[in-house]
This record gives structure tokens, C-alpha cells and sequence, in this order.
């Protein structure tokens, strides 16, 4: 037993002194410093990417800015032209081109004459009246169970 001991602590002072040694010492300084590159190469690359990151973010906001620009400046040009002129004022103030003869039909007569869609306003009117924490219920069933709500 006192044996190994004796070669541990052999083995100890043979190591001690080899750490003295400056071969050793070089090696040991040679190692930090490669080191101490790699770990600065590492977080350089590391911010590189980051900020890649965020320029590709940037540009496609850029380009969807350019984009929704693009879609403003169309519908600027549209809101110019002559069709939309004459679309608006049949709309908003009844005109119409000259010879034209405008028809004006109550909303109940022409409503008699059409088939009710599903979700169309006579449709929903015939739905009996419930509470707000039914509708709610409901709605949260149709949304789980996937099938289409019936408003």
C-alpha cells in the first residue's frame, strides 16, 4: 500500500516538474491563445448571422412596403378615371348615362323575387333570439368540432 503511494506521489512530482518545464508552458500558453481565436471567430460568425437575420427581415418589409405603394398608386389611378366617375354617381346619386331610363323598385317587391342564400339577412332574422352565453356556447362548439356556424 505504502508502495503505490509512494508512486502516486512520484507520479505527481514528475508531473509538477513537467509543468515547469517551458516547452510545456509554451504549449499550455499555445493552446489558450488558439483557443481564446476559435471562441472570438465563434461569436463573430454568431453576430454575422444575427445581423443577416435582420436584414433579410428588413428587406422583406421594404418590399412589402414597396409593394402595398405600388397597390396605393394603382388605386389612385383608378379612383381618376372616368369609369369609376360614372360607377360612383350611379351609386351614390342615382344618375345614369343619357337615354338610360332607371327603374326604382321597392326593396321588399325585389326581395320577393330572389331565392334566400345561407347567411343572407331574411335567413338570419327567422333564427329564434338566445342568449349571449348560448350563442357563445355554440360558437365554441362549432369551432371545436369543425362544423360551420350557423351565423
Amino acid at each position: 500500500m505504502t508502495n503505490k503511494i509512494a508512486q502516486s506521489l512520484q507520479w505527481i512530482r514528475t508531473y509538477l516538474a513537467s509543468l515547469r518545464d517551458v516547452r510545456n508552458v509554451g504549449l499550455l500558453v499555445f493552446v489558450i491563445i488558439v483557443l481564446l481565436i476559435s471562441w472570438s471567430g465563434i461569436k463573430t460568425i454568431q453576430t454575422n448571422y444575427g445581423l443577416q437575420k435582420q436584414i433579410s427581415v428588413l428587406s422583406q418589409e421594404n418590399q412589402l412596403q414597396n409593394l402595398e405603394n405600388t397597390n396605393l398608386q394603382l388605386q389612385n389611378q383608378y379612383l381618376n378615371t372616368n369609369q369609376y366617375l360614372e360607377l360612383t354617381a350611379r351609386q351614390n346619386f342615382g344618375l345614369g348615362a343619357p337615354g338610360e331610363t332607371e327603374l326604382l323598385v321597392p326593396g321588399d317587391v325585389a326581395m320577393a323575387h330572389t331565392v334566400a342564400q345561407p347567411g343572407d339577412v331574411t335567413a338570419k332574422t327567422s333564427l329564434p333570439k338566445q342568449a349571449v352565453w348560448q350563442r357563445n356556447f355554440e360558437a365554441w362548439m362549432n369551432f371545436l368540432l369543425h362544423r360551420p356556424s350557423a351565423n
